[in-house]
């Protein structure tokens, strides 16, 4: 149907896209645990998440989206230790756990719509299937894959020789290295918990009834019992971040094969890091920016979106404020050029840069490529303005940069094409700190008449002499 090719992280290759039912995707993405803001490395994988959907959706698929909220279960270590994060945000900042799910829930909607960032099909809260998850749990427990502990029903790893396939893990070594084990009741390092057990010195918020006595459930269990809830098993495609293949979504996969014999999903797709002076970034650092820091900078949300596009997904994307000026001022430039660009109802996009554009992004997605298709066809004097217009406009269906709320009536007398494209190379030099190379670009901009300011807004291009 397509000639679209993904690198799946199950066979560590790309190849070309399949699906059990032609025309269909079913798509399982990993949800945030809504105890706190989601940081911007996090909304990195939800806008890449949003990439795939939106491409699969180009190619012609009908795509059922299910993404889950995880308000509880998810342990503040992943050794199956520590406190529930939402019982121990709700300790902090003095309200109830469902308080704090409701809260940021919300807020996390909220940046997905400042990203335009689509709503999956089904959004599933884990507290909402509790009922699936002790099933899930029962199928497993049925089928030998676990044994009891005082704190809890664990996964036993050794029952299961295809464990940590996903991630390649080396159990061997695994077991050579544990001389001391964070939980001694644990029979191998890697074993998980499937179901946890309230304990009378707790005061639980979330606790429900199980066979196996009062608790809540593991945090791998809740994706395996919504996934397969609603897309089946197997089922197509699921996404998440490069730090979900060794623990999550090797568990995932370790559950669903335990329970139905089945893999959970053919593809697995994973999103890399967004870093910050060398470090990942993420909330257990404490070094973590959320949208609406960026946007008390004086930044638009879609410019992080921008940000986000200048790196392959499967590459570390490293955040600064100056790369973020340069995103900032970026997106600016090809909002100021489009709004140049008169409408016309009756104007189809230009097939031949439509084929390119598509092309970059059939190839595992491949965003910088694709936004480089979106630069030369806002330059493309051999295509009519028109034109050049509905293209981008298709172009922004699929790789958004906030095209469609721009007016085709706003100022037009920005600097010409030969200018802006100056600017955006003095833009680029700047992100990487060529100064020799951003005054080399000055001059040749001050050549055409035009002076160069840089401001905190970013540069400001105006005639010489004003």
């Amino acid at each position: 149907m397509t000639s679209l090719r993904l690198f799946n992280t199950w066979t560590r290759q790309v190849t070309p896209f399949t699906t059990r039912r032609p025309g269909e995707v079913g798509f399982y993405s990993c949800g945030p645990t809504v105890y706190n803001y989601a940081h911007i490395g996090n909304l990195r994988t939800y806008v890449f998440a949003d990439l795939v959907r939106r491409v699969l959706r180009a190619e012609g698929y009908d795509v059922r989206h299910v993404m889950n909220i995880t308000d509880v279960g998810h342990l503040t270590s992943d050794a199956d230790t520590g406190e529930d994060k939402m019982e121990k945000g709700a300790r902090q900042q003095g309200r109830t756990a469902w308080e704090i799910a409701d809260f940021y829930t919300a807020a996390f909607k909220h940046d997905l719509a400042r990203l335009e960032i689509l709503e999956p099909t089904i959004w599933c809260k884990a507290t909402d299937h509790i009922p699936q998850m002790i099933e899930t749990v029962r199928q497993i427990e049925a089928n030998g894959h676990t044994y009891r502990t005082s704190d809890g029903i664990y996964f036993d790893t050794a029952t299961q020789p295809e464990y940590g396939q996903l991630a390649r893990l080396d159990i061997a070594g695994q077991q050579a290295g544990a001389r001391v084990a964070v939980n001694e009741e644990k029979r191998n390092p890697q074993d998980f918990a499937l179901w946890k057990f309230s304990t009378p010195e707790e005061a639980r918020q979330m606790e429900w009834e199980s066979p196996w006595g009062r608790g809540f459930p593991g945090w791998h269990i809740e994706c395996s019992a919504m996934a397969a809830e609603y897309l089946g098993v197997p089922f197509d495609l699921h996404s998440g971040g490069v730090d979900h293949i060794p623990v999550h979504h090797t568990n995932e996969i370790a559950q669903t094969l335990a329970a139905s014999g089945q893999l959970l999903a053919d593809w697995w797709i994973h999103g890399e890091f967004l870093v910050l002076k060398d470090k990942r970034m993420g909330k257990s650092e404490g070094n973590f920016l959320t949208l609406q820091t960026l946007v008390d900078a004086g930044h638009a949300p879609m410019a992080y979106r921008y940000l986000t596009y200048t790196a392959h997904y499967r590459s570390h994307l490293t955040y600064s404020e100056e790369a973020m000026d340069a995103a900032s001022s970026a997106l600016r430039n090809i909002h100021k050029q489009f709004a140049a660009l008169p409408a016309d109802p009756g104007a189809a996009p230009n097939d031949r840069l439509m084929a390119r554009f598509r092309d970059t992004l059939r190839d595992d997605l491949n965003a910088p490529q694709a936004l480089a298709v979106v630069w030369e066809t806002l330059r493309d004097a051999t295509v009519p303005t028109p034109v050049r217009r509905a293209t981008l406009l298709a172009m922004d269906e699929v790789l958004p940069l906030g095209l469609s709320h721009v007016e085709a009536s706003v100022e037009s007398s920005g600097p010409p094409p030969e200018v802006e494209a100056l600017l955006h190379r003095r833009l680029e030099a700047r992100a990487s700190k060529d100064w020799k190379a951003s005054d080399a670009i000055r001059g040749e901009i001050a050549a055409l008449g035009w002076e160069v300011r840089d401001t905190p807004q970013g540069q400001v291009a105006t005639p010489a002499g004003q």
